[in-house]
């Protein structure tokens, strides 16, 4: 597997567009659309919060029957707690997609993010996408896109990569945003995918669902479940490979883990460009009792203020650490615990190693910081993925609608 460039429209039968629409007060970018050249099968995961945007509404709805051949997208208006308007607009949305592209509403899913509460400026929706599809190519206008659903990040999230199924070359695509209200079960974040894939619809479900929960569901940033969380992915079908039809397999088995991997490497993205991020936070928990706890004390670890603000200011305090694994209620001895910082030992049996904390202090001060953790009690292991909390996290969301 290798990484190429063009993101989203690396893959055949792709083209893209971001705009200006005018949504944001900036001159930024703010609406995309993505479009395949024909029906492609797809698969949709979607927040758990309970208050849900309208436009997650509608792609459920619109994925009961697993087909899309578009995706339109704003930034700067969440289009959430707007009530039977903010629905009226996102089906509008998804029709005035439709009527400039000649499709069926039905193959139009619709995103949105940005701010909560407020009814989006439709006149700006419809001129933005007419803009939008006669703007739409390929090359540049895959980043435009990853541009587009932009909101607080400060630089666009972007991958792709080729490989191979029956000896076939076959693409994967994707991009990502999100910067903060990003916690476990996803957050303020939304990824679209794109391969040239055969794989039939339920086979594609399942392996977005498997990726989600072993990459967007274990990145956090700041605990806050957002009301617009989507991950889609539209397959094309347009590659020469067997269709894969079945959740196993070699075929089933290489395409899960090239999708897996371009998640990883969006995760990784989003993680480092948290609000008022310095640096990118791996915690890697070994020795679990079981998957669950695994999950427990790596979240514990991750989304703890006191370990994130350690963090920032390079300090080696792995009490924090000890702390937050002891809180998260997973099951081991605090006797047994040993803490590592990247393959530095900081704690040995729960107990200070003996370490030389200026060695830690410089290696705390690494854009990248992994925090290895074994429980010593059983064989599960997890990686979250998180941020450090600085000043300007809270610079940024306290001038957030400012």
């Amino acid at each position: 597997m290798k990484q190429i460039e063009g993101g989203i429209t690396s893959v055949a039968g792709v083209k893209a567009a971001g705009i200006h629409a005018g949504i944001k007060k900036t001159e930024t970018k703010d609406l995309a659309i993505i479009t395949t050249d024909a029906p492609a099968n797809a698969a949709g995961v979607f927040t758990k919060n309970s208050v849900t945007a309208a436009p997650v509404v509608v792609c459920r709805e619109h994925l009961s029957v697993p087909m899309a051949q578009a995706i339109v997208v704003n930034s700067g208006n969440a289009n959430a707690c707007t009530g039977d308007t903010g629905m009226k607009n996102a089906y509008r949305m998804a029709a005035l997609t439709a009527e400039q592209l000649d499709i069926d509403a039905d193959l139009v899913l619709v995103s949105s993010t940005g701010v909560i509460g407020q009814q989006l400026p439709m006149d700006k929706i419809e001129n933005g996408i007419q803009i939008a599809v006669d703007s739409l190519g390929k090359n540049k206008n895959g980043t435009d896109a990853a541009e587009a659903i932009m909101t607080t990040d400060t630089y666009p999230k972007s991958i792709a990569v080729e490989f191979e199924i029956d000896g076939k070359a076959v693409r994967i695509g994707g991009i990502a945003k999100g910067s903060g209200m990003v916690a476990p079960n996803m957050a303020t974040m939304l990824s679209f995918l794109t391969t040239d894939v055969k794989i039939n619809s339920q086979t594609l479900q399942f392996a977005l669902t498997r990726v989600v929960d072993n990459t967007y569901n274990l990145l956090t940033v700041d605990t806050d479940r957002s009301t617009n969380d989507t991950v889609l992915i539209l397959a094309t079908g347009n590659a020469d490979n067997t269709e894969i039809v079945e959740t196993k397999g070699k075929s089933y088995d290489i395409f899960y883990e090239a999708l897996l991997s371009v998640c990883t490497e969006l995760v990784k993205m989003l993680a480092r460009d948290g609000e008022g991020a310095t640096k990118l936070v791996e915690v890697v928990v070994k020795g679990a009792k079981n998957r669950a706890d695994a999950e427990k004390a790596a979240r514990a670890v991750a989304e703890s203020p006191l370990v994130k603000t350690a963090v920032f200011a390079n300090d080696a305090n792995w009490g924090r650490i000890m702390m937050a694994i002891g809180k998260s209620g997973a099951e081991f001895d605090p006797y047994q615990v040993d803490v590592h910082l990247g393959d530095y030992l900081l704690v040995k049996n729960g107990m200070d190693s003996g370490y030389d904390e200026d060695k830690a202090t410089r290696l705390f001060d690494n854009d990248t910081v992994q925090i290895n953790i074994n429980l010593r009690a059983g064989e599960s292991e997890i990686t979250m993925w998180t941020c450090d909390y600085s000043y300007d996290y809270i610079r940024i969301n306290a001038d957030y609608r400012t």
